[in-house]
């Protein structure tokens, strides 16, 4: 295949691009560059790969002609740029439309007027699902429950577009399945949950599993908002790819779709209560924490729930999250110079 990759130099574009060139095909990445990591992670890929199958343009995807010029001859497209954070998109919510609203409908029109074939695999998020304010929880000793969706919240559960966020990765989202429906472009809209691995460059706002586990490394202190018993569905982002690689062999049959990827109920764990215990014994010793008050909006729980992803792509996670932390916790601790 010949696969182009938006954001291709970000930390799952990066870890897409290595394994899709390690099965011999040809990956374009397309990427502006201003997330932290992104040179480092590009830098990486061309140590490893050289530079016969791997090409790298620089470019924006809220630049239309950018996009037409260098997705052209691609039978695959992985829309993974975006503007990552709620926070940041409540600070300033006219870029952060025109990078995750405007950039999809971009990425969206370059595939419908110059390669309508290629499957275009869309990296959606489960804040499009809201606050979940209406879903009833119970607190237990070390963490949240759902009261009542023990297998987590399915493609089904109305959406909410919550924050500035949340409305335009759903309006991308809700584009990505009507431009199957109208134009039978081949997509696949793809609701994420809490995706962790090596060359994450977690922050604060975003990536709390890397941010927490640098943090420890590089012995900084942590900030817990809340009472740390928030939970969250995690997934590796090795299983998160071996997702893409099977949407995008089934294309024909399952596109125009969403679909649930996350750890499911099985994969889940606290920010904190349950967390903590993992880190400090790979850490060796107790992690600075700090506690501060809730933040608005921010979920108890969120689980997702993954049936769909396991019927239609015969699929389910293999990491769970004490193996998948402990890869990621040995990544950064043989990469501090990065940090």
């Amino acid at each position: 295949m010949r696969i182009f990759i938006s954001g291709g130099a970000g930390f799952i574009g990066a870890n897409c691009a290595e394994h899709f060139l390690a099965q011999g095909h040809a990956v374009t990445i397309f990427d502006n560059l201003s997330r932290k990591g992104g040179r480092s992670n590009l830098d990486w890929l061309f140590e490893k790969n050289g530079s016969s199958a791997l090409r790298f343009i620089e470019g924006d995807v809220r630049n239309y002609d950018w996009l037409v010029e260098a997705v052209q001859g691609s039978n695959a497209v992985l829309h993974l740029a975006s503007q990552v954070a709620v926070t940041t998109s409540v600070e300033d919510p006219r870029k952060d439309f025109e990078i995750n609203a405007l950039g999809t409908f971009n990425v969206l029109e370059a595939v419908r007027n110059h390669c309508p074939d290629a499957a275009v695999l869309y990296a959606s998020t489960n804040k499009i699902y809201g606050g979940l304010e209406s879903v009833p929880i119970e607190e237990q000793e070390t963490r949240y429950a759902f009261t009542d969706f023990n297998q987590g919240i399915p493609e089904t559960f109305p959406l909410d577009f919550h924050s500035p966020y949340g409305c335009s990765k759903g309006a991308g989202d809700q584009y990505v399945i009507d431009y199957a429906r109208i134009y039978g472009l081949k997509t696949l809209s793809l609701r994420q949950s809490c995706i962790y691995g090596p060359r994450q460059f977690g922050v604060e706002d975003q990536g709390w599993v890397a941010h927490f586990v640098i943090a420890a490394c590089m012995n900084r202190p942590i900030s817990i908002y809340g009472n740390g018993k928030q939970v969250r569905d995690l997934l590796h982002v090795s299983d998160l790819i071996r997702a893409y690689e099977v949407g995008l062999e089934r294309i024909d049959e399952i596109g125009g779709q969403a679909i649930n990827l996350g750890g499911g109920p099985d994969n889940t764990l606290t920010i904190w209560t349950e967390f903590r215990p993992i880190l400090e014994s790979l850490h060796g010793r107790p992690v600075d924490v700090n506690y501060a008050d809730w933040r608005p909006g921010d979920q108890r729980v969120f689980v997702a729930n993954i049936h769909k992803a396991k019927e239609l792509l015969g699929w389910e996670p293999l990491i769970s999250p004490q193996e998948g932390i402990k890869d990621l916790y040995e990544w950064v601790s043989s990469n501090k110079e990065l940090f």
